[in-house]
């Protein structure tokens, strides 16, 4: 909206306003004002879960040491979608199809997650939206992003070859050509993408939720992992950058750089209430909606096989929970972990919350950075 003001509409009579039409710019503006946001309306959000007495339920099953943080206000991942999307409004062109997709999906999940929070907390039935309900939504919701990319991709402004990591010359296409031609059964074409994204952007999702079980860990994470989005999506639609690291040059996903700046505000500004000892937790609302947001942009700049090392953490929580559960039954109710996701591991071993949070946050950072790297090891 105010790239339209500023820019479109004022810029012919007032040059100064020539130095909206800079995504950097732009994206700095949208930081700043996530980061606002979370700050100037967290306390009046933290006051309103009070009052509604919308608060964490915790686990009898937990580590010990959690349950002092019972009746904490959750579903505060409304304040960090509000953060993200009001900024994004604000200073990204919107006849961009791109900011269009990435905050459907953005929504999407957080209403996903709305949903299980308030039946887990508002309605006080424990359990939530069941795993295969939740499963069934994340579907439907990634499904209708690629079905979207799909349609992108008739206009010229997509492409379904992946990009690997390490290689220059192998781009396999998702789409089966061969089929493109058959009459009856040339939807079956794209069923490869379809399956590929939802997979993608279902796994992300989760693997965020299972991460937020610390105060602080999730967002702390989350913050890193946007800010290598934030590099990647730049130079993904920088037109010397993208050619000079061999990339696939996708000049209108450019705009999401201002999405992914305001995701790094956003969690910046959630993170002053979410450090330990916790004000807010941000719930599924929150985690959902992160881990779907990340996921997204990552399959619009073609940097899905990077998603492991861009959200490492999130991954290892993911596997940890895979492998424990697949241990269990498989080998009589032996475990590998002392409790899964892997951070309750390192609890019970003796760690301070604190330190699994700080260790984990450096963890997070040695993963992007090593996935920032991959850009020129080709």
């Amino acid at each position: 909206m105010l790239y339209w003001l500023l820019y479109q509409k004022l810029f012919p009579y007032l040059r100064f306003f020539r130095i909206f039409r800079y995504v950097t710019f732009r994206c700095v503006f949208a930081s700043l004002t996530a980061l606002l946001i979370g700050l100037l309306i967290g306390p009046f959000v933290i006051d309103r879960l009070r009052r509604f007495q919308i608060g964490q339920y915790i686990r009898e099953e937990g580590p010990q040491s959690h349950q002092k943080k019972g009746g904490t206000p959750t579903m505060g991942g409304v304040l960090i979608c509000i953060s993200i999307l009001v900024p994004t409004l604000l200073w990204s062109d919107l006849s961009n199809p791109f900011v269009w997709l990435v905050m459907f999906s953005t929504l999407a999940f957080s209403a996903i997650g709305f949903a299980d929070d308030y039946i887990k907390v508002v309605q006080k039935r424990n359990l939530g939206l069941t795993s295969r309900q939740k499963l069934f939504f994340q579907f439907i919701a990634s499904a209708a992003v690629a079905i979207a990319l799909l349609v992108l991709r008739g206009e010229g402004a997509y492409s379904t070859r992946l990009m690997v990591p390490f290689v220059k010359g192998f781009r396999p296409n998702l789409i089966i050509d061969s089929l493109l031609s058959t009459h009856y059964f040339a939807w079956l074409a794209f069923v490869p993408f379809v399956i590929f994204v939802m997979l993608v952007i279902t796994f992300s999702s989760n693997a965020v939720n299972l991460t937020d079980g610390l105060d602080g860990l999730a967002i702390g994470c989350t913050i890193i992992a946007a800010g290598a989005l934030t590099v990647l999506t730049y130079v993904s639609g920088h037109a010397i950058f993208s050619d000079y690291l061999e990339l696939q040059r996708m000049p209108m996903v450019s705009e999401l750089v201002i999405f992914c700046g305001a995701m790094v505000g956003a969690s910046i500004g959630f993170l002053w209430y979410n450090a330990h000892p916790a004000e807010i937790f941000m719930g599924d609302v929150g985690s959902l909606a992160l881990g779907g947001a990340i996921a997204t942009v990552a399959v619009v700049i073609k940097q899905e096989l990077l998603l492991p090392f861009i959200g490492g953490v999130f991954i290892m929580e993911a596997v940890s929970v895979m492998l424990q559960v697949g241990s269990y039954k498989l080998r009589n109710g032996k475990r590998i972990f002392k409790m899964a996701p892997l951070h309750h591991h390192f609890e019970l071993m003796g760690w301070s919350e604190s330190k699994v949070i700080t260790r984990f946050w450096i963890m997070a950072l040695v993963f992007a950075l090593f996935a920032l790297t991959t850009l020129k090891l080709r």
